[in-house]
């Protein structure tokens, strides 16, 4: 009859947890309000999303695609995020089991009749009933940071794309930079000739020949500067793509260079639902106010049923009779009178971790959206600034042209024409860097809404 009764009352117990569940309640922190962005279209395409523009579709250069290529591949922060979420995964399997009884088994041997611990051997089971929902409101959490890492995971292959073009980008501008100053330097060393040879013929001062000289060392001295921009671009892409430092190969030239400019911006609201590091961040504050709940389970008594069947006795020979044969089942409970507020203190750091989450996902989402704002900004003001730095390039080499001729012909000194290549010589590069800061923006501009993880 007692045995009918420990199993009612287990049973009862083990059904009572389902109805049981104290801490709070998620919900969504308000996000930021913000009808349409400053710097974007006039309208909002709410059914095209930036996560259907494929990276790969982005770029006209199969040598940068196959960087990218690469990088998601070998690059060791993207295994690193992989490791991540495997173990998040393994934890959640390991919190999981908390929720079902745990079964073993022992076993004794002892050749002495007197020992004080006789021959057993048995199986048994214990089990800790989630009453209060503590172990569940455990297993949701590790669930939300198992997705806040797949989403992590999302961010770095965004930023690994981004990255890996930017300084692609950045490596095809410095080549080109390279050619500019190679030409800068070669069409100064000619100039340098013609003016040596006049000098020495008496026709002009060793002023114009000093000045082009000083020109020509100018050049020379840029052309090192370059190189160890070039080499620094190399190593980085190396180390993205997960290899060895080393010369990278190249595709087309950076005024060949294109990516695709009919990326959707849709509205904000949108965005905050594309970014993985605004899921990322929002998963986080989940899984810190379901720890609430943990913590407010451990205010509250724990209860534990037990049971065992086996064999015990004195006898080694006699074990495994009947009369040695034995079962138990029994019910426990336990729990805190009086800690001296310590278990209060602990739900309110609990309550304080969230609210730092909380807190840290609303920033995430005002930087996505001023993120985009400033990519969209960039866009428009580096296309009006290229196309005025064109202008002023092709104006310094008519400028050049003529000042040469007005040079040759005595009508000027040589100081008019040093100024005019120098402007020319700083336009060129300054147009090189434009080049490279559009194609840039543009990949930019595609992470910041999002895109890139597909």
């Amino acid at each position: 009859m007692n045995k009918v009764k420990i199993v009612i009352v287990i049973l009862t117990l083990a059904v009572l947890p389902t109805a049981c569940l104290v801490g709070p309640k998620y919900q969504k922190p308000e996000d930021p309000q913000a009808a349409n962005f400053r710097y974007g279209p006039g309208y909002a395409d709410t059914l095209a999303s930036v996560v259907n523009v494929k990276w790969f579709d982005l770029f006209n250069d199969d040598v940068l695609k196959g960087l990218i290529n690469k990088g998601l591949e070998n690059n060791y922060d993207m295994k690193i995020a992989m490791a991540r979420i495997e173990q998040t995964r393994a934890e959640l399997g390991y919190t999981k089991a908390d929720l079902l009884p745990a079964v073993g088994y022992s076993a004794t041997i002892n050749s002495n009749e007197k020992a004080f611990m006789p021959s057993n051997a048995s199986a048994n089971l214990s089990w800790e009933l989630d009453f209060w929902g503590k172990i569940r409101h455990e297993n949701r959490a590790v669930q939300d940071e198992l997705i806040a890492s797949e989403e992590g995971r999302k961010v770095i292959l965004s930023n690994l794309v981004s990255d890996i073009a930017v300084a692609y980008f950045e490596l095809r501008n410095f080549d080109n930079q390279l050619i500019i100053t190679n030409q800068t330097l070669e069409t100064r060393r000619k100039a340098f000739d013609i003016i040596n040879a006049r000098f020495l013929a008496g026709y002009v001062s060793e002023v114009d020949k000093v000045q082009i000289e000083q020109q020509v060392a100018i050049a020379e001295a840029v052309l090192p500067s370059i190189q160890r921009q070039i080499t620094m671009r190399e190593n980085t892409i190396s180390i993205l793509t997960g290899q060895a430092p080393g010369p990278i190969e190249r595709g087309k030239t950076v005024i060949e260079l294109q990516v695709a400019n009919t990326i959707p911006v849709s509205i904000p609201s949108v965005l905050l639902r594309n970014r993985p590091d605004v899921r990322q961040a929002e998963m986080y504050y989940m899984a810190s106010n379901e720890r609430i709940g943990v913590a407010q389970a451990m205010r509250f008594p724990s209860f534990n049923i037990a049971a065992l069947a086996g064999f015990a006795s004195q006898d080694v020979s006699n074990l495994f009779n009947g009369s040695s044969y034995l079962q138990n089942a029994s019910g426990s409970v336990v729990g805190p009178i009086f800690n001296f507020g310590k278990n209060k203190r602990r739900v309110e750091i609990y309550k304080q971790i969230a609210e730092e989450s909380r807190l840290s996902y609303q920033k995430t989402c005002i930087v996505a959206l001023a993120e985009v704002e400033q990519s969209l900004q960039n866009i428009k003001t580096y296309k009006e600034e290229w196309a005025a730095r064109d202008r002023q390039v092709i104006a310094a080499r008519k400028n050049l042209e003529l000042s040469q001729a007005r040079y040759y012909n005595g009508y000027v000194s040589y100081l008019e024409v040093l100024e005019v290549q120098r402007s020319l010589f700083d336009a060129e590069l300054s147009l090189s860097d434009l080049t490279q800061s559009q194609l840039a923006s543009m990949i930019q501009l595609y992470r910041a809404l999002g895109g890139g993880w597909n």
